[in-house]
């Protein structure tokens, strides 16, 4: 469904994807990046465990959730790859703490 169009070059940028180091051109999405190195499970849904990937790569669906750098539900279709980010997989929900200070 998704492919690179052959001509696209560019500087390349380290990241990994659970664990697994990737590279990406400079520039890339998240989505793009996972896509081009063949990745189409981004996520799992919070009551079924139904595995999820992009679909509009427009921030409209939020189907291409993902954890970044350890922090949940960021929109890999929206967020530029950056040198040394670490992306995994989101199951289910992500969960926050939220410090109340009196």
């Amino acid at each position: 469904m998704f492919r690179r169009l052959p001509d696209h070059q560019g500087d390349l940028v380290t990241f990994t994807f659970d664990g697994t180091p990737l590279t990406a051109f400079k520039g890339d999405t998240v989505a793009t990046a996972l896509l081009a190195a063949g990745v189409m499970r981004f996520r799992t849904t919070p009551v079924s465990g139904a595995e999820r990937g992009p679909y509009c790569m427009m921030g409209v669906c939020f189907e291409c959730l993902v954890a970044i750098d350890g922090r949940g539900n960021r929109q890999a279709c929206l967020t530029p790859v950056e040198e040394g980010m670490r992306v995994e997989t989101q199951h289910g929900a992500a969960t926050y703490s939220i410090g109340i200070s009196a």
